[in-house]
């Protein structure tokens, strides 16, 4: 399994439409959730997956302080392979990168209610109340480096 790291600029067409083509096969139709993925995020985010030979199995974003979060954000960790540690690795690497590459010490993310353990695994804290996004209960939580 190797994991690819790149800028929205240094993904190749054929690497957009498979992360696209996953979070869709995902968020809107495993979820049922028609909502609109493609949110002008992608473009100041960091994109970060892992690979095998069969594609992506595993991926997340790492956005841009301020694009839609106060704080540098983590997003859209998803896992084509569940129960494999591949969605925590995503997480703490991307915890890596936002720290190396936008000097955060601080991370806010928007997690789906039923996967909170993963993220508090992570190190992440709920600091909101529950909140309906795209008919899916959310929290906010929030990493703080020690």
């Amino acid at each position: 399994m190797e994991l690819k790291i790149k800028k929205y600029n240094e993904l190749s067409t054929d690497e957009l439409y498979e992360i696209l083509r996953l979070r869709s096969a995902i968020f809107v139709v495993e979820q049922n959730c028609a909502y609109q993925d493609m949110d002008h995020a992608d473009q100041r985010s960091i994109h970060l997956w892992l690979e095998d030979n069969e594609g992506i199995v595993a991926y997340g974003r790492v956005v841009e302080k301020g694009v839609f979060l106060p704080e540098v954000a983590i997003g859209r960790i998803i896992s084509r392979i569940r129960r494999k540690g591949l969605a925590t690795q995503i997480v703490k690497k991307g915890i890596e990168i936002a720290q190396q590459e936008y000097q955060a010490d601080r991370i806010m993310l928007e997690a789906q209610v039923y996967a909170r353990s993963l993220y508090e695994k992570c190190g992440f804290r709920q600091c909101s109340e529950e909140f309906l996004e795209d008919g899916i209960p959310h929290i906010k939580m929030l990493w703080i480096k020690e």
